[in-house]
């Protein structure tokens, strides 16, 4: 049988350090960012266009007919371009290579930078296939960014290519 000097003092310590554990959950505060800081975090996951050509006749009729695919496109994705500009001044210029042995993989960034909270002019151009000039996806928006949100770019072919959340 337990002594009641124990069972008291046992209960005195684990309160002590359920104190200790529940002042230290909620206290200090912490913030991921600064008090006047807003995220923006670009996350973007894509297959690089295939640069395909179209056979000639030719080649077609030289060719076993069960062969004859009007197109010949190779295994390799075609490299992404990514620009990111913020205020009219670029902050991220790269370009994105396909993972995968025969380069046939999806291409991945991700990068998150701080800003200053407040409206900022955002743009983000993209282009998946380097063969073509120019840039496919394009999207420039005025944002409002509050201290400590976070802002995703993000890419979805399906939902018309670039957009912000």
């Amino acid at each position: 049988m337990p002594k009641p000097v124990a069972i008291i003092g046992q209960v005195i310590l684990y309160g002590a350090f359920a104190a200790f554990i529940g002042y230290f959950a909620t206290s200090p505060k912490y913030h991921q960012v600064a008090d006047d800081v807003a995220l923006i975090k670009l996350s973007i996951s894509h297959l690089g266009e295939r640069e395909c050509r179209k056979r000639s006749p030719e080649e077609l009729a030289k060719m076993p007919p069960n062969m004859r695919a009007p197109l010949d496109c190779p295994r390799e994705r075609s490299d992404i371009r990514l620009e990111v500009d913020l205020d009219g001044q670029p902050i991220l210029q790269t370009v994105m290579h396909p993972t995968g042995l025969y380069k046939d993989g999806v291409s991945t960034i991700y990068r998150r930078f701080e800003v200053k909270a407040g409206s900022h002019q955002l743009a983000v151009r993209m282009n998946d296939n380097l063969v073509k000039p120019g840039f496919n996806f394009v999207k420039e928006e005025r944002i409002s960014l509050k201290p400590h949100q976070v802002m995703v770019i993000d890419f979805n072919p399906d939902q018309g290519g670039l957009f912000f959340r």
